[in-house]
């Protein structure tokens, strides 16, 4: 059967690092109070004048690469974020035009940190209809554009970066096996930017109460990580006909590494199997997989016919999971 698989992978970092004891000069914190909770010891910030899409094109240029095609030739552009590089157009329109990949549609998708995920999901549908033979597949976040460097349960979580894939189609055993999507709206308020929408558009007000910035419930997303991703990655292996035990690599979102240690004991894949940078990332939100994805195949930790899952969780509260076959 033909199956939507990736060709080729890629990452748009920053320069600048912003480490944990960079923050102690910033917010009440310790590098130890962050590395105990959350594994993070530094992250990627972009610079003045960086915007989104300058680390999606980044991202897709050098996944384009890997891929051995050119930007050109690609059929379309998914690209997953929260934070765009403004409100209208879509930010995937001026990465098309940055990689110069004018015949193609672009456009944006809103899962927050399983925006990847779901640009997967939408990317195979298109590729199973036909007529779409080169997607590229993005996730890109500047977080630290809507932080309140004052609130320290949440500004020492967060990472700008991008990464990307090209997926094509291809007859076998070999690609994205399947994908599972989920939300509930039930906990649209658990993690949230409440100002510059319809319900809250931009005023003074707004801003003096900091409603344009990150605001979240930490306990919760954190039960819902857990039990959500765990949930997705064991439906998705059991409709494959898989278990744990076939799985090579576990690709999860780095949130936070005790969400990743809760869903290692809950799926019984021990960590050794999870693929683990965020300590040098943070939480990069919808870029955290692909960049995840990048660096091992870099590195020669993904071998042909390896079976990787992929999981993660974000705002909505949306997340999914998904099976594929290197």
């Amino acid at each position: 059967m033909t199956r939507a698989r990736m060709v080729g992978l890629g990452r748009g970092v920053p320069r600048k690092v912003l480490t944990n004891v960079d923050l102690e000069q910033m917010v009440d914190t310790t590098d130890q109070w962050i590395t105990e909770r959350t594994g993070i010891k530094e992250r990627h910030i972009a610079s003045d004048g960086e915007v989104t899409s300058d680390l999606a094109a980044a991202a897709g240029r050098m996944a384009c690469e890997n891929a051995g095609i050119k930007p050109e030739e690609l059929d379309a552009i998914i690209l997953g974020t929260v934070t765009p590089d403004m409100q209208m157009p879509a930010t995937a329109a001026f990465v098309q035009q940055k990689l110069g990949a004018s015949r193609c549609p672009a456009f944006d998708i809103s899962a927050a940190c399983a925006g990847f995920t779901f640009g997967l999901g939408l990317a195979d549908g298109l590729i199973q209809r036909g007529g779409y033979r080169r997607i590229l597949v993005i996730g890109v976040e500047l977080l630290s554009r809507v932080l309140d460097w004052t609130d320290r349960n949440t500004c020492v979580l967060f990472g700008d970066a991008a990464g990307a894939a090209v997926l094509v189609p291809e007859e076998g055993d070999r690609g994205l096996l399947d994908v599972e999507l989920h939300t509930d709206g039930s906990y649209t308020r658990d993690l949230t930017i409440p100002g510059g929408g319809s319900v809250r558009p931009a005023s003074h007000e707004s801003v003096d109460e900091k409603q344009h910035v990150v605001h979240m419930n930490g306990r919760q997303i954190f039960t819902q990580a857990v039990r959500n991703m765990s949930a997705a990655s064991l439906s998705v292996l059991e409709r494959c006909g898989y278990t744990a035990d076939d799985v090579t690599t576990v690709f999860a979102h780095q949130a936070n590494m005790r969400i990743v240690e809760g869903v290692s004991q809950r799926i019984k894949i021990p960590l050794d199997r999870f693929f683990i940078n965020i300590q040098r990332y943070g939480n990069t939100s919808s870029a955290s997989i692909p960049i995840a994805m990048s660096e091992a195949v870099e590195e020669g930790r993904v071998h042909e016919g390896d079976l990787l899952l992929l999981t993660a969780l974000g705002a909505g509260v949306s997340w999914g999971s998904a099976l594929v076959r290197w």
